[in-house]
């Protein structure tokens, strides 16, 4: 009979008090961050605590049946296993098939080239251009994983390389996925219009993603790679800010990433044929090259990431073939949850649908591509220099399960504890809390964004959370909803860079698992100042200052 009964989470559940429900749903994540930050305590334990903490305050606290919460947790794991650890793995393992077979020499090489050299110009090449692209076209990890790895091998310090990863990537995430999380929040939203509110985030992310270079140059060189490098960190910004207008307002907000990170490659390019540092410190210069890259080694070396880039476009793009991957989709409702968790009208909340997406996951598209990166390499690895064969490939994947063992215990567990927060009402307390404002919301609005995404790693999340506070939010204050829908999703993609999921992944990809803390103190500073201007902006917004910038 107990297993039968429904449960409807409140954000007053907690003394009838929203503020106090949502400063007991605030103890997981302040335990986390503090015993991450603080204490240095390993991130699987900070999970783990901070898990057990979620769970006791969804039962004591917030009401939740035992049995719901411990279930809760579980659905949270398998989905942390698939679809999130499921592309990490292989986006990793491509990166490991490159390095096992000496081809990452070459790549170092051509980056080197385009870069003349120059680390730091490499490192706005990689994890800003190329790290947007592969973030528009698939997202959920694999970005970062890949992006830090390539990172690495041009020579990058891997502390450096996961931070220039993160903070390069944020900006990206609110369109990434062919921008899911737009689509989502505006569904969400009242069914706002996806087009305005995309087109509002295209107004936007402009000011921001100007920066973000730069940004990634204070990362990787300092104060003195900002003085040297700093026209190719403007071209690449300018290409990015005028690729995200461009693209979300007159050609498809879901290919705004795309376009705006071919963009800013293009002028990356075409500043570097006429331009170069004028000094290159011997500690930022890429390792030099010995002998010559013929062109079939340099295609060779890039086959993967060029390859990869051409499956999950065209798997995305091509619409008659995403439906049929799609068709392949398994949906179910997850057992002992389905049908028990209600939303605040009584109605059975759909949260508890598990979707199996094995054929038209972005990690599928990786796996596929390793296949044949595998038998490419092996067939054409003959050579005393490089040889390799299809089965060290496939052997390679066993190696990168078994380095990635903490990684994939943490991440598990870091999507258990978000599931618990989000089906007991934890996590919607602490967003009507910061709702409770009134005009003032404007400000606190991208926080919101950005707390649901450094809760669940997912702006998709983000947006499926608190799309309709938002929107409720906006008719309380008289401030219009395209406005906060669109930085509830720019807001989440700055609180990715301090996700524990995406700690873990970058933590992961550049092999020093334990550096998590690290991670985070280092990415914490550029994500809150990022989030920050962001605030001033949607402020100036919902005043009429920067009017322009809603799309109705």
């Amino acid at each position: 009979m107990f297993l039968s009964q429904g449960f409807i989470p409140t954000a007053t559940a907690v003394g009838g008090s929203v503020l106090i429900s949502a400063l007991i749903a605030l103890i997981p994540l302040v335990l986390f961050f503090v015993l991450l930050g603080a204490f240095k305590t390993p991130t699987h334990w900070c999970a783990v605590i901070s898990l057990v903490a979620a769970i006791a305050i969804a039962v004591f606290g917030f009401h939740m049946p035992w049995d719901m919460s411990l279930n809760t947790s579980l659905q949270g794991a398998v989905f942390g296993v698939f679809p999130i650890l499921y592309i990490v793995i292989m986006a990793v393992w491509l990166y490991n098939l490159t390095e096992t077979s000496g081809r990452s020499h070459d790549v170092q090489a051509i980056f080197s080239a385009v870069g003349r050299g120059d680390k730091r110009v490499q490192a706005i090449l990689i994890g800003f251009c190329f790290c947007g692209l592969m973030e528009g076209l698939a997202g959920f990890g694999a970005p970062v994983a890949i992006s830090c790895a390539m990172l690495l091998a041009i020579g990058v310090t891997p502390l450096k390389a996961g931070l220039a990863a993160m903070v390069g990537n944020g900006i990206t995430v609110g369109f990434g996925a062919m921008a899911i999380p737009v689509t989502t929040v505006a569904r969400l939203g009242g069914n706002a219009s996806a087009t305005a509110v995309g087109a509002t985030m295209g107004r936007i992310s402009p000011f921001i993603a100007l920066w973000v270079p730069a940004l990634i140059l204070v990362i990787v060189d300092g104060k003195r790679g900002v003085r040297q490098v700093w026209p190719a960190a403007l071209a690449a910004g300018t290409g990015m800010a005028l690729g995200y207008f461009l693209g979300a307002n007159y050609i498809s907000y879901e290919l705004a990433a795309v376009l705006a990170s071919l963009m800013s490659l293009l002028f990356v390019v075409i500043l570097m044929r006429f331009w170069q540092p004028k000094e290159t410190p011997e500690d930022q210069a890429s390792a030099p090259n010995t002998e010559k890259i013929s062109a079939s080694r340099g295609f060779l070396g890039l086959f993967p990431y060029l390859l990869v880039v051409v499956i999950l476009a065209v798997t995305k793009l091509v619409k008659p073939l995403a439906a049929w991957l799609a068709s392949f989709d398994i949906t179910f409702g997850w057992p002992g949850l389905d049908g028990r968790l209600l939303d605040g009208a009584g109605k059975v909340s759909t949260s508890t649908q598990f979707s199996l997406n094995w054929a038209s996951s972005p990690g599928t598209m990786l796996l596929l591509t390793g296949i044949i990166v595998a038998i490419v390499y092996g067939a054409t690895g003959h050579s005393e220099k490089y040889s390799y064969s299809f089965g060290k490939g496939i052997a390679t994947l066993g190696k990168t399960i078994y380095n990635l063992r903490i990684t994939i215990l943490t991440i598990a567990v870091i999507m258990a504890l978000a599931y618990v927060m989000n089906f007991s009402g934890q996590t919607n307390a602490i967003g009507t809390a910061l709702a409770a404002t009134g005009g003032a919301f404007a400000f606190l609005s991208p926080v919101l964004g950005w707390i649901g995404t450094a809760v669940t790693g997912s702006a998709t999340s983000s947006a499926a959370l608190f799309g309709n506070l938002q929107a409720t939010a906006a008719q309380t204050a008289g401030i219009h909803p395209h406005l906060l829908l669109g930085v509830n999703e720019i807001g989440g993609g700055l609180g990715k860079i301090v996700s524990p999921q995406n700690l873990t992944i970058a933590a992961g990809a550049i092999k020093e698992p334990g550096s998590e803390s690290k991670l985070l103190i280092g990415g914490a500073k550029y994500s809150l100042i990022m989030l920050v201007v962001l605030s001033i902006i949607t402020v100036l917004a919902s005043t009429g200052v920067f009017g322009w910038i809603i799309v109705s």
